[in-house]
């Protein structure tokens, strides 16, 4: 690694005064991902990144000029910039020198929802007892990771549960039925790039297009794609949730 930049500290949380001489000069070993969390090993320890609600992580050529709410780079001697970019500045930057795993941000993580431990008797047993609405549930990163606003609607809608149900009420069959949707919606959303409803755009810089493959998100007032009746829009824990209060029960 060539060098780090630092423009802007006051991320969601200020980026630490010793970030740059810390890091600056080490190799990186390895990147992965753990939840919505990136993952940057390098000899002495590990960075770990978040994008927030608008964050962005480009390779950008060497002498590009930053542009605004560019906010840090990482210099690498391929000639290449790592840059963040974040117009709300929601993300965050973090260096441990321990057991990523053990740091408060990811100590409380539960399942990987594509993982072989997240499935309909993990899903089953979690839930009970538990009288939260069931669209809540899922989108709880210490029950599954991973599961946003959108793929929760979309994943209820195949396993056709309401989102108003409470955990406790799903049978074994629905716990497993609701599992494999979480693991099909984010699968097929992986394989086309993920969903553009605003802004988004992937690696290369191409909009995802799950979105066409929608069945309820975002679709109030429109005939559901199965039985015609109209989509509903309601507020849950101050997201948007739809559903077809006919395929769902």
């Amino acid at each position: 690694m060539l060098d780090v930049i630092v423009r802007e500290r006051r991320l969601r949380w200020p980026i630490a005064a010793h970030f740059e001489a810390t890091v600056r000069g080490q190799t990186v070993r390895a990147v992965e991902r753990r939840a919505k969390y990136i993952l940057i090993r390098f000899d002495t320890g590990t960075l770990i990144l978040h994008l927030g609600m608008s964050g962005s992580l480009r390779l950008v050529k060497l002498d590009t000029t930053p542009k605004a709410h560019d906010h840090w780079d990482i210099r690498v001697d391929s000639g290449w910039i790592l840059r963040f970019h974040d117009p709300r500045r929601f993300g965050s930057l973090h260096w441990t020198d321990t057991d990523p795993a053990l740091h408060p941000l990811l100590a409380k993580l539960a399942a990987e929802p594509l993982s072989r431990e997240f499935d309909g008797e993990y899903l089953y047993r979690a839930t009970r007892k538990r009288s939260v609405a069931v669209k809540q549930f899922i989108m709880n990163s210490q029950v599954v990771v991973g599961v946003g606003n959108i793929y929760a609607s979309e994943a209820l809608f195949r396993a056709h549960i309401s989102p108003r149900r409470a955990a406790r009420r799903l049978s074994r069959k629905e716990a497993t039925a609701l599992a494999k949707a979480i693991k099909d919606v984010l699968g097929e959303a992986i394989k086309i790039g993920g969903t553009t409803l605003r802004d988004y755009v992937n690696a290369d810089g191409a909009p995802g297009y799950f979105r066409q493959k929608l069945f309820v998100y975002e679709r109030k007032g429109e005939a559901c794609r199965v039985c015609k009746t109209a989509v509903k829009q309601f507020v849950q824990g101050q997201r948007s949730t739809y559903w077809c209060s006919t395929c769902q029960v």
